[in-house]
């Protein structure tokens, strides 16, 4: 399993998905392609250095593809995931109206 010691996909997902910035870089990336520099000012307080080890890792792990023109779009795999997320963002939006 990639990334993983224990051999359980789910420990190994969300070792990667839990590091800073990696959901939000997946989750820009959700309506389509796009470039480091659109990413960077969509993503306000991420560091370049950081945002490109974050992308190196996420197409390590096959969730999104670079394309020739140097942008970056997720992979089927990783499209799944904003399907499998979506639960999760209806929840946070109803939290957020009590928490108001």
């Amino acid at each position: 399993m990639r990334g993983s010691t224990t051999g359980r996909p789910l420990m190994a997902a969300l070792d990667l998905l839990g590091r800073r910035w990696a959901l939000r870089v997946l989750w820009e990336l959700r309506d389509g392609p796009l470039g480091p520099r659109a990413l960077l000012a969509r993503c306000d307080g991420l560091s370049s250095s950081v945002l490109y080890e974050r992308l190196r890792e996420l197409e390590s792990a096959g969730l999104l593809a670079r394309s020739s023109e140097g942008s970056y779009e997720l992979t089927p795999i990783g499209g799944s995931l904003s399907t499998a997320i979506e639960p999760l963002d209806r929840w946070s939006r109803e939290w957020a109206e009590v928490e108001s």
